[in-house]
């Protein structure tokens, strides 16, 4: 019996990781740049999940949309800084996901995003493991809770790791305007120096004109 379960559980968890297509990828956006991503869906009724995140640059927004494979728009968001969405395929075929970084003329986007197409697990057991026990149901139960709680850890994950990207950026960001406050004060007072050392040196050397009486 004990044997049975750890099958069944492991069938589970076998069904779970080859029912879920993703990829996890991080891409920069230049300025007036747009970038697109395809999945592709085998069957109606599967289920879409996109996920985004600005990493850097600007005020971390960005522009997406996402499009059937007749080209129609379904999701689409303007200075957007995150998303997560799960959506509904009712068209089989390649869907794109794209992003467009056109409010910006000279600041690179890095964007951090996760496509993901799942289909509904199969809750079949294999034939050899023969009549399935009572207990099954409340196994099938328990793995699809634990799968729910491992994707809401991996949603803080990720905002966790957005949210500490952000702040690496206002932080760099501060420091170079920082830095170059203090090159063109340190500029403008040596300037000033020079410029006092010049008057004052013009004004004791300089020979006035002589007028006779």
């Amino acid at each position: 019996m004990a044997l049975r379960h750890f099958l069944l559980s492991f069938f589970l968890f076998f069904s779970l990781s080859i029912s879920v297509k993703a990829s996890a990828l991080t891409t920069s956006i230049s300025a007036n740049e747009r970038i697109c991503f395809f999945a592709d869906v085998d069957k109606a009724g599967e289920k879409i999940g996109f996920y985004f995140a600005v990493q850097s640059g600007g005020a971390f927004d960005i522009d997406f949309d996402i499009k059937d494979p007749n080209h129609k728009v379904i999701l689409d968001g303007e200075r957007e800084r995150q998303g997560d969405y799960v959506l509904t395929a009712n068209t089989v075929g390649e869907y794109s996901f794209c992003f467009e970084n056109d409010m910006s003329t000279l600041t690179d986007k890095l964007v951090d995003f996760d496509i993901m197409v799942e289909s509904e697990p199969r809750r079949e057991a294999p034939g050899k493991l023969g009549q399935i026990s009572e207990h099954t149901s409340a196994l099938e139960e328990s793995v699809f809770r634990l799968n729910g709680l491992l994707m809401n850890i991996k949603r803080m994950q990720k905002y966790h790791h957005t949210q500490e990207n952000r702040g690496f950026s206002i932080v760099k960001s501060t420091q170079n305007r920082l830095f170059w406050y203090a090159v063109i004060e340190s500029l403008g007072v040596i300037g000033m120096a020079v410029f006092q050392v010049y008057v004052l040196q013009t004004f004791f050397t300089k020979t006035g004109r002589r007028y006779k009486v």
